[in-house]
């Protein structure tokens, strides 16, 4: 009788024929900013023994591999204030010069840029996004609570100089950054890099009402409108973005709506944090402890089981809602455990 093949060899597919090909993994909650939208200014991070170890988070990501993973995204918080994180971009860079996986990227505030950039693209990293919704610096301090705009623009133009491909992604917030769309527009396509409008998410509590920040994207791209020529293409980075190119820049423009489109249908992610919880949907709590069948064995069968009992429940679709009658998040968790 012939052997029957190892479970590690099938394709991760989810209950709506949804290949997961795209891991998003946090590798710390903790960050150099405290932006308004995301964190609370006084928050509470992880204690370290929470967290899984850089060897643990290459042990997770290879199993995710194993299973017909393609793409890595590296997150956080801040992801490159985790000490000694180039030893994981190290060890994930063989599965790309195997030709097990196609790209790793990393999505970054660009605080560190100035000293991680090459080592990043030296471990085989192509593309970057950098988040940044403000060009005036003082907006940027009061938007990032702690930040350094000057510092952030040094990063991206290590970057570049590196030869990473930037992308830059700008929260959409209501009386905060509605009046530098078209130069946000300008400024980014000017440097040869796409920019990605995002609507605001409600994940964690934080100070003040989301209402209050929510602009809808259709109501951005209307406007939009009025001053460039939005044409539709046919691009995806591999992840829920729509994109647009402008005829007067020539550069591309995504938008990404998890409230007034949502992107479910096409659903390729699942996101793991720092502590091996595994979210097969941003907009829902249910969840899929990794860290306990990761530590329990020497060998990844019991981690592989918990992986398929989990994208199993992976659902149709989130569930966000920005409602000006509660002051509730949507989702408790703040993305920066989660993971952007």
């Amino acid at each position: 009788m012939a052997a029957a093949k190892p479970t590690v060899a099938r394709p991760l597919v989810d209950p709506f024929a949804r290949a997961i090909t795209y891991l998003r993994v946090s590798v710390t909650d903790r960050c150099d900013f405290r932006c308004v939208y995301c964190m609370s200014e006084d928050m509470h991070f992880l204690p370290k023994k929470d967290l899984l170890s850089l060897e643990e988070l290459d042990r997770l990501c290879a199993a995710f591999v194993a299973r017909g993973v393609r793409k890595i995204r590296i997150t956080g918080g801040e992801p490159l204030v985790r000490r000694d994180i180039m030893t994981l971009f190290r060890s994930l860079s063989q599965h790309l010069d195997s030709g097990a996986m196609d790209e790793v990227t990393v999505t970054t505030n660009g605080s560190q840029l100035t000293r991680f950039a090459r080592d990043l693209y030296a471990c085989g990293v192509r593309r970057i996004n950098v988040s940044l919704d403000t060009l005036d610096a003082a907006k940027f301090r009061a938007v990032t609570r702690w930040g350094d705009f000057d510092k952030v623009i040094a990063g991206i133009d290590a970057a570049q100089a590196a030869g990473l491909a930037v992308k830059i992604n700008a929260v959409a917030l209501q009386g905060f950054n509605d009046d530098e769309f078209e130069d946000l527009i300008r400024w980014s396509h000017g440097r040869g890099m796409d920019l990605t409008f995002i609507e605001v998410m409600p994940l964690g509590e934080i100070e003040g009402q989301r209402a209050d920040q929510y602009i809808p994207l259709s109501q951005v791209r209307a406007r939009l409108e009025r001053s460039f020529t939005l044409a539709p293409i046919d691009y995806s980075s591999g992840g829920p973005a729509r994109y647009v190119r402008i005829a007067e820049t020539g550069g591309r423009l995504g938008f990404i709506t998890p409230l007034t489109h949502n992107f479910c249908e096409s659903c390729n992610r699942v996101r793991v944090t720092c502590t091996g919880t595994l979210y097969m949907c941003l907009g829902q709590e249910d969840a899929a402890d990794l860290r306990a069948p990761l530590r329990a064995a020497p060998t990844d069968e019991p981690l592989h089981a918990a992986i398929d009992a989990a994208i199993a429940r992976k659902p149709k679709g989130h569930d966000f809602v920005i409602d000006r009658a509660s002051s509730r998040p949507a989702v408790a968790r703040h993305m920066s455990l989660t993971g952007g």
